[in-house]
């Protein structure tokens, strides 16, 4: 069998670049990269928007495969700013040579399997066609944007920015009238830097969340030094962490203590920033709507304080569903943007958006003169980077087809029918709750430990088998069901923001320590639950478990 390439790696963000290296420079095969983008960086690359950053603390969210790059990069803000991302990025990708394996500004638009050839003939949108035995994905969850919603916008006069594919050069809003559609993370973040520059903002908001402080920061430079030196210290203990990072273990139940106990913790944990108040004040919170009532009726008292106007503070508070069942947002002054002269806010949930207008905006109740038209309107998440790819895999079974009641992946990573294919922190992986660094290196282990145990054996190919995707499911589907997330509306941890598409388990919520702890026990049993060629080995029990089980035995620490 003869290929042009043994891999080819889509995406060139955290994914793709250690995927790149490990496959290439580990195990010493031929790689090909392709990425849409004109250069490395992934998410980071296309969404530049203003206030873009990550909301997991700079030294996590980092690569951990290397003791050199940990000590070598010193970042300068406790949660780096998007151009920051960006030029880590590049640097570790110039540092390991990875932007040679690579053709940017190439879209994959098909990957057809070949089963008489045992390889798979990937075609991009120049025409050119190229094969590999294997193809590794690292398209990101959030790289599709929705398509747009809003009737007349050919019309408007103005400028219509998306945030997912903000210009390279520079956007100068001041003097102008701006106006911004979406208040999830990535509209909180614009919103607080656009309300600074801008002449005039109307936020168009349909849905208020609960945003807490990310508590930013510069790092000064005696402490920059201190944690590239001492990584191993700061980092550790991070995947025995639910979400990836070495935050402080919760207390039980929120129900457990005083209302000013809870006070008390919950200010703690307010103050302290980024995802700990998630993740270290009750263990119960997603799980008992309850328990999660007393921080979301705090987070609103919280917002109460922050905006002067009472009737803005009341429109920016959620009622409609628990705190973090949507992606947690997290911001910097965004509750104090409303207290602005600049800054309006409008309620499109009783005055829906009609059109767009040559000059603006119009909703039912009122029309809005607009110079620059904002849209940070989200994504077709987790599943709507591959589906875009025209993946066609065994008996021309496509991936569309194969999805077309909601994702089937055994551990997030390989499709029954779809041999040869890894799709790194894809649908049902532990991404969406696990910091993504070290989520991708994980991934990107697990496959290079597949695809050398294939080529150990002589063997032509690697496939979850079906009972382990159905038991995969389960295991997904009972996790999604024990927590309060089925009772958010239009959230894309369940394909629910996007018209049409299937509502289902597109996670995996039991955290780092269980789903790691599953890997492992899938690797240790031979790649229990997958064929090599035609020999399947059985699902090993640890994914059979019941998903209360398995969640009560991860927490106990009893899943080594």
């Amino acid at each position: 069998m003869s290929t042009d390439h043994d891999v080819v790696v889509v995406g060139a963000g955290f994914a793709g670049l250690y995927a790149v290296h490990k496959l290439r420079d580990g195990l010493g095969l031929r790689v090909q990269g392709f990425d849409a983008a004109g250069g490395v960086g992934g998410t980071w690359w296309w969404n530049r928007y203003p206030g873009a950053r990550c909301d997991f603390e700079s030294v996590h969210y980092s690569y951990s495969f290397s003791d050199e790059l940990q000590r070598e990069w010193q970042w300068t803000e406790r949660f780096a700013a998007q151009p920051e991302i960006l030029s880590y990025l590049e640097w570790v990708a110039n540092r390991l040579d990875v932007p040679r394996a690579y053709r940017f500004n190439t879209r994959v638009t098909a990957m057809v399997w070949n089963e008489q050839q045992g390889h798979w003939t990937v075609t991009t949108d120049d025409g050119q066609r190229c094969t590999a035995r294997f193809v590794v994905t690292g398209t990101g969850n959030l790289s599709v944007p929705k398509p747009l919603e809003f009737p007349g916008i050919e019309r408007f006069r103005g400028q219509v920015l998306r945030t997912s594919a903000w210009p390279h050069e520079p956007v100068d809003l001041s003097g102008k009238r701006v106006g911004v559609i979406g208040t999830g993370a990535t509209g909180i973040q614009a919103i607080t830097e656009v309300a600074r520059h801008a002449g005039h903002l109307t936020v168009f908001q349909r849905t208020p969340n609960f945003a807490a402080p990310l508590g930013n920061g510069p790092v000064a430079p005696g402490e920059r030094r201190w944690l590239a030196e001492h990584h191993q210290q700061v980092r550790a203990g991070s995947r025995d962490n639910f979400l990836g990072a070495p935050y402080e273990p919760a207390r039980p139940s929120a129900l457990a203590d005083s209302p000013e106990e809870r006070r008390k913790v919950y200010d703690e944990f307010y103050g302290k920033g980024g995802f700990r108040l998630v993740i270290s004040t009750y263990q119960d919170l997603l799980f008992n709507e309850e328990a999660n009532e007393t921080i979301a009726a705090y987070i609103r008292d919280r917002i109460r304080e922050r905006v002067i106007d009472p009737k803005t503070a009341e429109l920016l508070c959620p009622s409609d569903h628990p705190y973090a069942t949507k992606r947690a947002p997290f911001e910097s002054g965004y509750y104090e943007a409303f207290n602005r002269e600049n800054v309006d806010l409008v309620d499109v949930r009783s005055a829906p958006i009609q059109t767009l207008t040559e000059t603006g905006l119009r909703t039912t109740g009122a029309d809005y003169e607009l110079d620059v038209l904002i849209l940070a309107t989200g994504f077709d998440a987790i599943t709507g980077p591959l589906l875009q790819m025209g993946i066609v895999g065994r008996d021309g079974l496509t991936l569309n087809r194969k999805w077309a009641d909601g994702p089937h992946a055994y551990l997030g990573i390989a499709v029954h029918g779809f041999p040869n294919l890894f799709t790194v922190t894809g649908p049902q992986s532990a991404s969406a709750f696990y910091n993504n660094p070290l989520a991708i290196e994980d991934h990107v282990d697990f496959t290079a430990a597949a695809i050398k145990a294939v080529a150990d054996s002589g063997a032509r190919t690697f496939e979850a088998t079906a009972e382990a995707e159905g038991a995969w499911g389960t295991m997904t589907d009972g996790l999604l069901n024990l927590t309060l997330l089925p009772k958010a509306k239009n959230s894309y941890y369940m394909g629910a923001n996007i018209p049409g598409k299937p509502r289902a388990a597109f996670i995996f919520l039991g955290g780092a320590p269980l789903y790691r702890a599953i890997c492992q026990h899938v690797k240790a049993s031979g790649f229990g639950g997958f064929a090599i060629d035609d020999h399947p080995t059985p699902v090993p029990p640890i994914v059979q478990l019941d998903p209360a089980d398995a969640l009560a035995r991860a927490q106990a620490d009893e899943l080594s």
